[in-house]
């Protein structure tokens, strides 16, 4: 048992599963960005919906997509600061069969134009779970260093990202493949057991069959 079962995270409350797990949410989400985000459209579900904005939920979101830990006394302000920042946002509510009751989807688009799509999950004590990225489905929490390579699903492509790594010296605590279809996009999700530097990311997306790589760093 971790000591956040028993304590619970250091943070602005009022609730660790509706207000710390939700400003990790949209921090995690944040870092799948190199650009900040300009725009996005956040959909609750379950409890989320019914109850998030007693709890601030709303609020914790969008201080993370800003860039905010769970401590930060801002949060309550999120509102204003990413009206100053040039964060446009929406919020709507919807049902998403079998997911937990805490769960949102984030639609975010970056500066650049990119739009990323994430599903994450408040599972209690501060901890999250990432349920998918752009429809893909992925299982991750973001706590640790976490590489999430978009590729194509051919032949030899996860044997050569796990030699790339162990080039580096990287140590891999954790990997999952997620795929679409046979032959379609894939996601490898890998948690490793400390940082990855520039040069072997640089790497990774100089791969023929690499569509995207994103490394979060892990924790705030």
């Amino acid at each position: 048992m971790n000591i956040f079962d028993i304590l619970g995270p250091i943070m602005v409350g009022p609730s660790s599963s509706h207000t710390a797990g939700a400003v990790r949410i949209g921090y995690v989400t944040r870092s799948l960005f190199s650009t900040k985000p300009v725009k996005a459209k956040i959909y609750l579900h379950g409890s989320f919906a019914a109850t998030g904005k007693g709890h601030g939920t709303d609020r914790a979101l969008i201080a993370g997509l800003l860039g905010m830990g769970a401590d930060d006394e801002r949060i309550p302000r999120s509102f204003e600061i990413a009206e100053e920042e040039g964060l446009e946002f929406e919020f709507h509510e919807i049902i998403i069969p079998g997911a937990h009751p805490n769960t949102a989807i984030l639609e975010v688009t970056s500066e650049k134009g990119t739009v990323t799509k994430v599903q994450g999950s408040s599972i209690g004590g501060g901890r999250i779970t990432i349920n998918k990225i752009d429809e893909l489905d992925a299982q991750f929490s973001g706590e640790h260093p976490t590489l999430i390579v978009h590729h194509q699903d051919f032949p030899g492509v996860i044997s050569r990202v796990t030699k790339i790594l162990a080039d580096s010296e990287v140590n891999i605590g954790s990997m999952h493949l997620y795929r679409g279809k046979r032959g379609g996009q894939a996601v490898m999700i890998i948690e490793t057991d400390g940082v990855i530097d520039r040069e072997t990311i640089v790497r990774l997306r100089n791969e023929d069959e690499t569509i995207k790589v994103t490394y979060i760093h892990g924790g705030y």
